[in-house]
């Protein structure tokens, strides 16, 4: 039975890279291309068998992450485990729930639909599409820390430093005052709820020896702390391009910058949410594995 060897996989990269990016792409990017075109279309002009596409658009626009991933690496998160990445649309729908949960002190964003849905249909109709979220920042991360300026200093096997247990309760007494504070202020404290995650679990998951946004920080490795925020506000741009013209659809109460200058439904400056959203997914997703586990997250960064 023949092996790789580390030459053979470096002459697969070489001879792949000599074809054009387009005939690198795998088929399956193609028909996700097809499939977000025509549920963003069905959703824009309201033509087509259904009235909401958003699982639609965003499942194939995950594809085609996916897809030009393969192209640029050689590799996916498809490729690598097609249960893990299945996986990872479960999971997704849990977390967002999360914080559908967190925004009910604060309301900040709220839903309008065409008709009336059931208690039950709008569970199972929002539980579908929220479960698109952790794919498509994850994918987006690959994508982004693949570009050698933006891959982060840590390998992807690498906890980084662990913090001291002093410190880690401090950040964690930190995340519950956060998590707090917003019930009790939430026209001032609104924001906290963006980092609260981040503070609450993440030096748990470091202390476990799980990957960790602090051991990036202890290790000095910014360009993961640049790589994760980036991403999550590219796929926040698409996420709220393709909610504009769609029914339903989502909008923003959001105090302090209601007035500013918007882009599609939301404030510029609520953009910045998007920045720790992203390490947020991560955080969650490490400790999601921690409670399940299961040593290994199936990422490259």
């Amino acid at each position: 039975m023949l092996t790789e060897t580390p030459q053979h996989i470096a002459y697969d990269k070489v001879t792949r890279r000599k074809r054009p990016f387009l005939f690198r792409l795998p088929v399956y990017a193609y028909a996700g291309a097809l499939l977000t075109t025509a549920a963003w279309i069905s959703s824009w002009t309201r033509i087509g068998p259904w009235s909401y596409t958003f699982f639609a658009i965003w499942f194939g626009f995950i594809l085609v992450l996916d897809g030009v991933n393969v192209a640029r690496s050689g590799t996916s998160y498809l490729t690598r485990s097609r249960t893990r990445f299945v996986a990872l649309f479960l999971i997704s729908s849990l977390f967002w729930w999360v914080f559908e949960g967190l925004n009910v002190p604060v309301q900040n964003w709220h839903y309008v639909t065409e008709r009336y849905y059931s208690p039950l249909a709008f569970f199972l109709i929002a539980s579908l599409n929220f479960s698109t979220v952790l794919p498509a920042v994850m994918e987006m991360a690959e994508l982004v820390t693949s570009f050698p300026g933006l891959r982060p200093r840590l390998a992807a096997n690498d906890p980084g430093p662990r913090l001291r247990v002093r410190t880690a309760l401090i950040l964690i007494a930190v995340g519950i005052l956060m998590l707090t504070l917003p019930f009790f202020f939430p026209r001032y404290a609104f924001g906290l709820l963006w980092l609260c995650l981040i503070f609450l679990l993440d030096p748990i998951n470091n202390l476990a020896r799980r990957k960790s946004a602090f051991g990036h920080l202890l290790a000095g490795d910014w360009r993961f702390l640049v790589a994760l925020p980036l991403s999550g506000v590219l796929c926040g741009f698409f996420w709220e391009m393709w909610n504009y013209f769609a029914l339903p659809k989502w909008y923003y109460t959001v105090p302090f910058v209601d007035d500013a200058l918007h882009l599609f439904e939301m404030p510029l400056p609520g953009y910045l949410g998007y920045l720790p959203f992203a390490v947020e997914l991560f955080v969650m997703y490490q400790f999601a594995l921690l409670v399940l586990r299961r040593k290994q997250d199936n990422l490259m960064f």
